[in-house]
């Protein structure tokens, strides 16, 4: 009996298992085809590209398209940022793997990017160790030593249109890749200007790509509801005289009978009464 080949697929502490779905006829047939239906069909661990940055979100990929490609890693046990090549992967078939084709062989390679509420920055936070922060300073030194999030640890995503991904500081400085002595490469945050070394590609969950989809959707539908002003429509409604709270002369009496009673404040009645006499302006 052969031996069960094991999967070599990436997965990530509680995720569920996707049940696999069977076939049925017209499956084959093209479709008028939603994003949402397209969202549907993939399955929600596929690592796709984000087509806004709303979508960066959840475990990461980050890659550089130098020659050749590197990732971007975090070395837990040196506690330091490290550019990795990506070696060529050729499947069975002998055709090598495209660069966007490519995923995470190890948990080093992934990143997560968390959004910071009510604001266009995300934080990045390495997906191996306790979570360390990718962060910048004032000169430029991009670093993943710190626990807490503060503002040298917030960057805010541009997406082109050809789907790559720009990250700016704090500082108003890009994130790139720079070479430095011995043809060494590692990461800055001191660039003025998005060139090449300043794009990176980010490949996320598709899981995370559909929850900001239904994100921004239940938002489109929670604007196209009319706002009720009660307060306003409350005094149009149901007043007199467009507007002005008026009383009956019946109510004006059991009015004056509960202030002789000492049940109403003089104070009120006297606003009663010039209400009653802005009724016959």
């Amino acid at each position: 009996m052969s031996e069960k080949v094991r999967s070599t697929k990436l997965k990530f502490k509680g995720d569920k298992p996707k049940k696999k779905r069977k076939r049925e006829a017209g499956d084959d047939e093209p479709h008028s085809g939603s994003s949402r239906r397209k969202l549907d069909d993939k399955d929600p661990e596929t690592w796709v590209l984000p087509d806004n940055v709303n979508e960066l979100r959840g475990p990461s990929f980050l890659i550089h398209p130098s020659e050749p490609p590197i990732s971007i890693n975090f070395n837990s046990t040196a506690n330091r940022i490290m550019l990795y090549a990506l070696d060529a992967e050729t499947p069975e078939d002998g055709e090598p793997l495209k660069l966007l084709e490519r995923v995470p062989t190890n948990v080093n390679q992934v990143w997560v990017i968390t959004r910071v509420a009510g604001s266009p920055t995300v934080n990045i936070r390495t997906g191996t160790g306790e979570g360390k922060f990718l962060s910048c300073d004032a000169h430029g030194i991009v670093s993943a030593d710190r626990d807490a999030r503060g503002p040298q640890e917030e960057w805010t995503p541009v997406v082109f249109p050809d789907g790559m991904v720009a990250f700016m500081n704090i500082y108003e400085k890009y994130l790139g890749v720079d070479e430095v002595a011995g043809g060494a490469l590692q990461l800055r945050g001191d660039s003025e200007e998005v060139g090449f070394a300043e794009r990176f590609w980010v490949r996320i969950q598709h899981k995370y790509k559909k929850e900001a989809f239904e994100e921004e959707k239940k938002r489109k539908e929670g604007m196209s509801v009319p706002k009720v002003d009660e307060a306003g429509s409350n005094r149009n409604f149901q007043a007199w005289g467009a507007g002005r709270s008026v009383v009956s002369q019946e109510d004006n009496k059991v009015l004056k009978k509960a202030a002789k009673d000492g049940r109403l404040s003089e104070a009120l009645l006297d606003r009663r009464a010039k209400l009653k006499s802005d009724r016959f302006c």
